[in-house]
């Protein structure tokens, strides 16, 4: 398995979530700490190399998880907005966000279509 890497954007997004993470106390990693203080290596290096870190902070930004683990087949763009996301469907065309509100632009459409149709025409 290779270890994903992060462009600068990405590396700044993941370096700030780092905070979020409950091993960083103050900026020093509490798992990587044996009597001195040693720094998260999460937060200097544009890899993703802490497997705690990917596994319960990363997901909580879901597109910047979907950007840096993406496997090909694995990540598509939204149609509405266009931002990354992982489906969990081959089915999928829309982010979680979005996916909800075309749904509902849909259902409300489909409603009205149902009942404003004409009972009769007259002629």
């Amino acid at each position: 398995m290779s270890i994903p890497r992060m462009n600068y954007p990405q590396y700044r997004k993941a370096r700030r979530l780092t905070r979020e993470c409950c091993n960083n106390m103050g900026g020093n990693c509490l798992l990587l700490d044996n009597g001195e203080e040693c720094i998260c290596v999460q937060s200097i290096s544009n890899s993703l190399l802490c497997r705690w870190f990917r596994a319960a902070v990363l997901p909580l930004d879901a597109v910047l998880c979907a950007e840096v683990l993406k496997e090909h087949d694995k990540v598509k763009r939204c149609c509405e907005c266009g931002t990354a996301f992982t489906p969990k469907s081959n089915r999928a065309k829309y982010c979680p966000a979005c996916s909800k509100r075309i749904r509902r632009r849909q259902e409300a459409e489909r409603q009205r279509k149902r009942y404003h149709r004409p009972t009769h025409l007259e002629g």
